[in-house]
């Protein structure tokens, strides 16, 4: 009797150690600051990312994760974003010419977006994250030399990484081999961190989960 009482204690703990790991992302051992684990989580938790594919943008580090369906990260990489800091967008920016745009209107707003695969005018790939707002995931832009894109991608410096008019810019190979085939096929969520205030006053605090849009 005893044996059989360990052995039902020992399958209840596997179990429950098994449904812990069910309701968390598995980042593979990658490095993630507390907000980004924190919100990974909750999307798992409370089904928020419905079974789709979904991505992390933490601002402060300037680090992008993407997960398949089953909250398994497929790859991480650093990139650029917004250059003004700020969590909010500004109203109508989508459909204004980039040169009528001031500085501090450069920003990635924060939050939960829909996202999905589309094609810019030279006909390149891109992840729209807020089509209204003109804001997308996509392949480092080059062509503005000045800018030095490139380089401060590769860079270590907090600062290096705003420049962009509010799209999140990474790697050329990191969204060819992971974003793109993520979410080929497949629309999914984008979570924006907040930098201004914390990851729970946006994500998960009394928040309830939004309905699979329609046409998913």
């Amino acid at each position: 009797m005893r044996l059989r009482a360990l052995g039902w204690l020992l399958a209840a703990g596997l179990a429950c150690q098994a449904g812990l790991a069910a309701e968390r992302a598995d980042f593979l051992g990658a490095p993630a600051s507390s907000e980004a684990r924190y919100v990974a989580d909750w999307a798992v938790r409370s089904g928020d990312h419905h079974g789709m594919p979904f991505v992390i943008v933490d601002k402060l580090n300037s680090r992008v994760f993407v997960f398949d369906r089953q909250a398994r990260l497929l790859g991480t990489a650093l990139a650029l974003l917004g250059l003004a800091p700020g969590d909010a967008g500004v109203a109508g920016i989508g459909a204004r010419a980039l040169s009528t745009i001031r500085p501090d209107e450069r920003t990635t707003p924060a939050g939960r977006f829909v996202a999905s695969l589309d094609r810019n005018e030279h006909g390149d790939e891109i992840l729209w994250v807020d089509y209204d707002a003109a804001i997308a995931l996509h392949r480092v832009a080059v062509g503005v030399p000045r800018e030095r894109r490139l380089e401060r991608l590769t860079s270590l410096v907090p600062s290096d990484h705003r420049i962009t008019y509010g799209c999140i810019n990474v790697p050329v190979r990191f969204f060819l081999d992971v974003v793109a085939p993520a979410f080929r096929g497949s629309d999914g969520i984008v979570y924006v961190l907040p930098e201004t205030r914390p990851a729970r006053e946006v994500f998960g605090a009394g928040q309830a989960v939004p309905p699979v849009p329609s046409g998913l």
